[in-house]
């Protein structure tokens, strides 16, 4: 009668309603039968037993950049063994639907820090795509692990219209049919079940390559009436924007979320980057959940995206994204193409005076706090310095400045000096602020970015952790039904995706979780090659005893640490289409 039964495991729908210890029964993809009887286990193929196991939904991670990597290894497994089934594609702007490679290599290659090189490379020689219609069939056309939702990424849409050069003009406006242009390839992208649009005003992400180096990206350029007219295709759709507000404008964050307002016109859903406990500015975390109280009060659809661990971050030397949001460091990060001319401004006096003036200023909107004395060098050629802080080495070096003590390091050593610091999300008892807020999205993760800064593959299980600790300690924040419902089923109804719950009927893409390991082991790090990339070596998380079975659509694909034989070779994952439910089965 089925084709997989997971029995006597404590069960969570996905909505946020009371566990139990259920019996599933999965059949053809979907979870046939959900019982407290036992069931008859005569012709079935798999059982498994999940006695003193959590059987929940598989979570959906709703913040990604895998759009060149599911190119090149579609099982998207980093993400897959932490019990992520349903990822979004096409964040912060960029997607890779209509650019070419060298467009493509532009746009990730620096702001997501993946290698510009991999990034044409595998454009270039696997796109087989012109339109949205084209990129979907392509992707389902791959050995896909989880399923993929993706929004369509406005500097994709501009830089493939206007070219990069014009669309990266701040004398440049689209003409009437450039303009009439882009909202075609939005309209043609949400017709192909896209789940909106991504766009970004951030001016500290910047381009790579040679032909626009350091300008910001193409959505940063539009003006508003070419924002209000995709918006409104967007709003008459019910689809959703993602957007990202220039930090150092506060005008521009209050703007894009009362976009979501529907005065006069049909409201906007926004979700917006990024709620955070930001340690350079500790008060700003109070205006995120009071913002969105009251652009939801009036009557909006908003929701502010926040990673609900500490944002930890590594670098090697002086490639950290985050000092692009600064002149001197954006200075240094523009020469990451020549290594030499790099050093020699690293050594030069005046620009070290540069530095430190940026470094001593500390007011005004910020991401990194600025404190040497706050960045643990963790890896060295020099193993004198390791374990201790930037401000340290330059007090033991007889009251050196912090900038000095640092760029003499970058200097010496260059991307060997390899340290780190926690940005934000410091302080638990604001982050469980946060993760309760109804206003607040879960996700951020950037999984498949930044590869050799951070790692957030395992953020749901790191949240599912600290609700079930503070539950055992008597101090409770939230259920935990309502943050796997969080991480799953809530983020499906907001995306209108066919994913996130296990109820009769439902696809059953399953994660069984074993609590007692809900441990430490979530918080360490671990260093795996990619060899897609050259075996770039990339953060990743190994915590393979929590997860003792991941399933999609039915499919057991990952356990313990091991990948299925399957995966790789069939596709379980499937494109999950914005507001239609999928035959499951089928492939």
């Amino acid at each position: 009668m089925y084709d997989t039964i997971i029995k006597n495991g404590r069960w969570f729908d996905g909505t946020g309603a009371p566990s139990a210890i259920r019996n599933l029964g999965i059949r053809d993809g979907r979870v046939a039968t959900v019982s407290a009887a036992p069931l008859d286990e005569t012709g079935c193929a798999r059982v498994i037993d999940a006695t003193g196991r959590w059987v929940v939904p598989g979570m959906i991670d709703i913040h990604t950049h895998y759009d060149v990597e599911v190119l090149l290894d579609p099982t998207l497994s980093e993400s897959l063994r932490h019990g992520v089934t349903t990822l979004l594609l096409g964040s912060c702007s960029l997607s890779t639907v209509h650019v070419d490679g060298s467009q493509a290599g532009d746009l990730f290659g620096r702001v997501e820090a993946i290698p510009r090189k991999h990034v044409v490379e595998a454009v270039d020689a696997l796109k087989t795509w012109s339109s949205a219609h084209g990129y979907v069939a392509a992707l389902e056309s791959l050995p896909l692990g989880p399923n993929v939702a993706a929004f369509i990424g406005h500097s994709d849409i501009r830089a493939s219209q206007l070219g990069l050069r014009r669309a990266t003009d701040p004398d440049v406006r689209p003409t009437e049919s450039e303009l009439t242009a882009m909202e075609h390839k939005l309209t043609e992208a949400l017709d192909a079940g896209f789940v909106g649009m991504s766009s970004q005003q951030l001016l500290f992400d910047k381009l790579d390559g040679e032909v626009c180096r350091s300008r910001t990206l193409p959505s940063t350029y539009a003006g508003t009436g070419e924002r209000r007219r995709l918006n409104r295709i967007l709003r008459d759709r019910k689809r959703a924007l993602q957007g990202g507000p220039d930090v150092a404008k506060p005008q521009s964050l209050i703007a894009m979320a009362a976009g979501s307002l529907g005065i006069f016109r049909p409201k906007l859903k926004v979700s917006l980057l990024s709620a955070a406990d930001i340690k350079a500015i500790p008060g700003v975390v109070k205006v995120f959940p009071l913002l969105g109280k009251i652009v939801n009060r009036l009557g909006g659809d908003f929701r502010w995206q926040h990673l609900p661990v500490p944002f930890e971050v590594y670098s090697d030397g002086i490639d950290l994204p985050v000092f692009e949001e600064f002149g001197s460091g954006a200075a240094a990060l523009h020469l990451s193409n020549q290594l030499e001319a790099r050093r020699e401004l690293l050594s030069d006096e005046n620009y070290r005076r540069w530095f430190r003036k940026d470094y001593d200023k500390k007011w005004g909107p910020r991401v990194w706090h600025r404190d040497f004395f706050d960045a643990e060098i963790t890896e060295c050629p020099d193993a004198s310095v390791i374990g201790k802080t930037f401000g340290q080495v330059g007090v033991d070096r007889g009251g050196v400045h912090p900038v000095d003590a640092f760029l003499d390091l970058v200097v010496e050593h260059g991307p060997k000096v390899r340290w780190r610091t926690t940005i934000s999300n410091h302080r638990p008892e604001v982050l469980d602020v946060l993760a309760a807020d109804p206003s607040v999205q879960l996700g951020f993760s950037d999984a498949g970015a930044h590869l050799r800064n951070m790692a957030f593959y395992n953020f749901g299980l790191r949240l599912l952790r600290r609700v079930h600790q503070a539950q055992q300690a008597g101090r409770p924040f939230m259920t935990v039904e309502r943050a796997v419902h969080r991480v799953s089923g809530e983020l499906a109804d907001w995306y209108d995706l066919d994913a996130g719950h296990l109820r009769e009927g439902d696809r059953a893409d399953v994660l069984i979780i074993d609590p007692a390991r809900l441990d430490d082991s979530l918080e360490s790090y671990a260093e795996n090659p990619i060899p897609e990339f050259d075996n770039l070596s990339r953060m990743v998380n190994r915590n393979d005893d929590t997860v003792t079975a991941v399933l999609v659509n039915g499919e057991f694909v990952f356990g313990l640490g091991e990948k299925a034989d399957i995966l790789g070779r069939e596709r379980t994952g499937e494109f999950l289409r914005a507001g239609r439910r999928s035959r499951v089965g089928s492939h």
